[in-house]
């Protein structure tokens, strides 16, 4: 843990001083203000400490607040570096190109106060696009044909949420357009497949409330993702069970003889060494064979011999990066970052973008979803 957040403050203080020295090569202020632009820069390098230990110490007025500002600067930092790294490449390829070919393209050079403004624009531009793009929650439908569905029943509908990330940015306004959807789809069985929260979970007694009101048929099931554990696991697991959901760590669950669930712990857990190291293979093994096999699993990580041994698996965990192009990053670690993958021994992959959002309130070609995924009966073993 303290390995990964000193990784993400050197990256993120470097992003910092890329665009302090951009400004300053553009604008050339003084020193007054080179000072107050290094000074807010470090509180927003700071902003996700002071925001969680401000948000421990009780002080959520102020934790909400400099949360939203905080996020909403790195996402907005995110996207002028990426629109900010083309144009460079583009002065960086007439610059090689003219030094090669020994001519003048310096008509084609944009000049360097733009270099800054356009970046900018864009990026203020794609940011308020975003803001609403991670409001605008999607239903994605999924259809997978299995002979392990019974006849007379017909069809069995999963509904799946997943990094809905409840906390200071998430709160009871959007859990109650999540449940809309929820209610509206009448499933058999509700599934989180991790990170639902992200804060102090005993700030979200009233949203405990509303998930308790959801009553599919044959009940909800949730998997601890790496915040569950960031957030502290026992107020997680208390806010889950809370809500109504039954925490499935390690183990399984068979309902009505038609669908057995097997839940494996997120494994952030080994770091606060609360991960229940079972072995996925060894548990999926001794699962029965003639009902339909859901594993559930926050990272899109399939295990080496654990193909064949379910019929599907349900993970999020990777937004799709959230904000582009963090997804072809997110892309290089997770090859199925969204949507339906078939793998061998007749199982499959289903990756959500997530229902909510993680740190900035943006989402930027990367709409988050609820996913409905229905089980038809057919006669064809696939």
């Amino acid at each position: 843990m303290i390995l990964f957040l000193l990784t993400f403050f050197l990256l993120y203080s470097i992003l910092h001083f890329y665009l302090f020295l951009k400004f300053r090569a553009a604008f050339f202020p003084g020193t007054v203000a080179s000072v107050c632009i290094a000074l807010f820069m470090v509180l927003m390098i700071l902003s996700p400490v002071v925001v969680r230990f401000a948000e421990r110490s009780g002080f959520e007025m102020f934790a909400r607040v400099l949360s939203y500002i905080g996020y909403t600067w790195m996402g907005i930092l995110v996207l002028f570096i990426a629109a900010s790294l083309v144009v460079d490449i583009y002065r960086l390829v007439i610059f090689v190109f003219g030094f090669i070919s020994k001519k003048d393209f310096s008509r084609f050079v944009i000049p360097y106060t733009y270099t800054v403004l356009v970046p900018l624009a864009l990026s203020l531009a794609s940011a308020v696009y975003g803001f609403f793009e991670a409001r605008d929650i999607r239903t994605e439908r999924v259809v997978i044909k299995t002979g392990k569905i019974p006849e007379d029943m017909g069809r069995f509908k999963i509904v799946q949420i997943s990094d809905v990330h409840l906390g200071l940015i998430i709160g009871e306004e959007r859990m109650k357009k999540i449940l809309g959807i929820v209610e509206a789809e009448s499933p058999d069985i509700l599934i989180s497949t991790g990170d639902l929260v992200d804060g102090q979970s005993d700030n979200l007694k009233r949203i405990a409330a509303l998930l308790s009101g959801i009553k599919p048929r044959y009940g909800k099931f949730a998997i601890t993702g790496n915040h569950e554990f960031y957030a502290g696991l026992d107020h997680s697991v208390q806010f889950m069970e809370e809500s109504g959901f039954k925490v499935l760590r390690g183990e399984y669950s068979i309902i009505a003889g038609i669908i057995t669930l097997a839940g494996i712990d997120d494994p952030a857990g080994e770091r606060y060494n609360l991960y229940r190291n079972i072995s996925e293979k060894k548990l999926l093994a001794g699962l029965p064979r003639d009902t339909f096999t859901l594993l559930l699993k926050h990272r899109p990580v399939v295990d080496n011999g654990s193909e064949g041994y379910f019929d599907l698996q349900l993970s999020g965990h990777v937004h799709k990066g959230q904000i582009f192009p963090l997804g072809i990053i997110t892309g290089l670690i997770y090859p199925v970052q969204e949507g339906l993958a078939r793998l061998s021994g007749n199982s499959y992959l289903y990756v959500s973008r997530g229902t909510g959002t993680w740190g900035p309130p943006i989402r930027f070609l990367a709409p988050p979803e609820v996913t409905v995924i229905e089980l038809v009966h057919t006669q064809d073993f696939k």
